[in-house]
């Protein structure tokens, strides 16, 4: 580069050649770089004095390429042409975007994280997020996911976790349902209540209202396949649901899903989020752990005196 800036007057008056050689007019050229015409001719005329050849033919016409200004007009044009390449392709990655794919549950993604987004990309403007959705329990691996959020269990050696939420299930329903009817108890007797029931569920009905109630059968009962859906209809006053506090705290917090019942249950376990040990984590990937913990963090604290 310092030896062709040596050879012509300077780097600019290339680029004014290559117009008026590709425009076939010095006022063209000007209109392109915002100069005046008598500026671009100048620059024109240097660049042929410097190099001691003529480079255009001049006539009313106007400007055409003479043989020596042809060998310079084509060099430039497949250089010029790879700079542009190059630039765009510069341009392309300071605009891409980090893909992250993790696999969560429908229900989380809907209740939880939906609600949270415009926070997420505040914070991660340069994140495209990709979902790998299970609709029922969450079992298996991760697989190659990101992050996954996963029951811990003993099984799980190949993969980093962090905890991320108990297993802590609260009867939920809409504040207008609860208005229309009386807490549910789980007490011998009751009845007249609509129980929205996930059909996937690893606890039977009176396990999840009441282990000492009498049957459930004393309660209408509406299963489900779909724990977002299960959720939705509890929102739209449909009925009780089984909160899990990991997918139904947000909407505690908001007010559009209140406690239903005293009851609570306890299991003893935890969602962990999972990363698989051989895929090396990338910078963006900690950061977004770190967000979803820290954010599930703050909503068991909001949550605490609703919870008991």
């Amino acid at each position: 580069m310092v030896a062709l800036a040596r050879l012509v007057p300077s780097l600019r008056s290339l680029l004014i050649f290559e117009s008026v050689a590709r425009s076939g007019s010095c006022s063209a050229a000007a209109r392109e770089f915002n100069l005046t015409q008598p500026s671009a001719s100048r620059n024109i005329a240097q660049l042929e004095t410097h190099l001691g050849v003529p480079l255009f033919i001049r006539s009313a016409a106007g400007m055409e390429l003479t043989r020596e200004g042809q060998i310079l007009y084509q060099a430039l044009g497949d250089g010029f042409q790879r700079v542009e390449v190059a630039l765009n392709d510069l341009l392309a990655l300071r605009h891409r975007k980090d893909v992250v794919e993790l696999s969560l549950s429908t229900a989380f993604v809907t209740h939880w994280l939906v609600p949270r987004l415009p926070l997420f990309h505040e914070a991660f403007p340069s994140v495209d997020l990709r979902f790998q959705l299970i609709s029922s329990n969450l079992r298996g691996g991760p697989g190659t996911v990101d992050l996954a959020m996963r029951m811990k269990s003993e099984h799980d050696a190949d993969y980093l976790s962090w905890h991320f939420a108990p297993e802590l299930i609260i009867p939920v329903c809409s504040p207008s349902y609860l208005a229309q009817h009386k807490p549910l108890l789980g007490v011998r007797g009751e009845s007249g209540h609509t129980l929205l029931h996930l059909s996937d569920a690893h606890f039977d009905p009176k396990t999840l209202w009441g282990a000492t109630s009498a049957p459930v059968a004393r309660h209408a009962l509406l299963e489900f396949s779909d724990y977002a859906v299960v959720v939705q209809a509890a929102m739209s006053g449909a009925g009780v649901a089984p909160g899990w506090i990991s997918v139904v705290s947000r909407p505690l917090i908001d007010g559009t899903l209140v406690p239903a019942s005293p009851l609570r249950v306890r299991t003893g376990k935890h969602f962990h989020l999972l990363a698989a040990r051989g895929k090396p984590m990338r910078d963006i990937v900690v950061a977004i752990r770190d967000w979803l913990l820290d954010q599930m963090r703050q909503d068991m604290e909001r949550v605490a005196p609703l919870i008991g």
